[in-house]
């Protein structure tokens, strides 16, 4: 009988410990080496540029040795009203390019320039050239205004950030939003992503050193990443002490049904 209730106290136990996170769930890259470095940054090296899509918002401002002469090819600044009320904002806001859906923008006398698939280099070398009958000195301020990424799940703070830098990848999102929770799904975070019209979907395991040769390391515009939680969850922090107390009790019970098993052989 004391066999039968250790293996029963024992069950519980383990119970416990299996609903437990184990530190090597939690922890990144558990089987990067330094022998790996020549390997990863020769995909960094060749890591895919963001390029300009369809309904991509951009600034761009044309500037000059001659501020007059380069002031015909910029869009005006516009001042705003406050949602709500009739107070006129002081301030004043630089308008937008919007990329159609032939992937043109139209500029003030220059006319449209395609950008669809061009780099921010490659477009302002595209605008560049359009200037050149115009203004010989002309330097061109392009930035994205719309490139943003949602982090959803288990995360601390999931939300929809706004990223200026147009080479993010899912580290960065994770630190935007405050990096994963102790009861995220580490190994199989869902990337979703619109391309061409159409959906498609991509995994990463944050546990392997393989991420950072995945597709999906760096994140393009408007893709969603979302974590998942995993079993541990059930059993969280904020639960513990019920959980425990739940165990003494068992315990309590088993210990109550031995005696009363070893009184009746009696």
């Amino acid at each position: 009988m004391k066999k039968i209730n250790t293996f029963f106290l024992l069950t519980v136990i383990i119970g416990i410990f299996s609903g437990c996170v184990s530190q090597k769930s939690v922890t990144y890259f558990n089987n990067l080496s330094v022998g790996d470095t020549a390997a990863i940054n020769k995909v960094f090296h060749q890591a895919r540029v963001t390029t300009i899509n369809k309904g991509d918002m951009l600034a761009i401002t044309v500037s000059s040795l001659d501020p007059e002469a380069a002031l015909p090819f910029n869009l005006p600044f516009v001042s705003y009203m406050t949602p709500g009320t009739t107070q006129v904002n002081s301030g004043q806001t630089m308008q937008t390019y919007l990329v159609d859906n032939e992937g043109f923008i139209t500029m003030p006398i220059l006319g449209k320039i395609n950008l669809l698939d061009k780099s921010r280099e490659q477009a302002i070398a595209a605008i560049q050239e359009k200037l050149k009958p115009y203004l010989k000195d002309a330097t061109i301020t392009l930035t994205f205004q719309n490139f943003r990424i949602n982090v959803l799940g288990e995360v601390t703070n999931p939300g929809q950030y706004t990223v200026y830098n147009e080479r993010v990848s899912v580290l960065d999102a994770l630190a935007l939003a405050g990096d994963m929770t102790i009861y995220a799904k580490r190994n199989n975070l869902l990337i979703i992503r619109e391309k061409d019209g159409k959906l498609e979907f991509g995994r990463i395991n944050m546990n392997a050193k393989d991420l950072f040769f995945s597709p999906y390391y760096y994140l393009q515009q408007n893709d969603v990443v979302y974590i998942e939680s995993n079993s541990s969850k059930t059993i969280g922090s904020q639960n513990i002490g019920l959980y425990l107390q739940s165990v003494s009790t068992v315990a309590a019970l088993a210990s109550a049904v031995t005696t009363i098993i070893l009184v009746s052989n009696k």
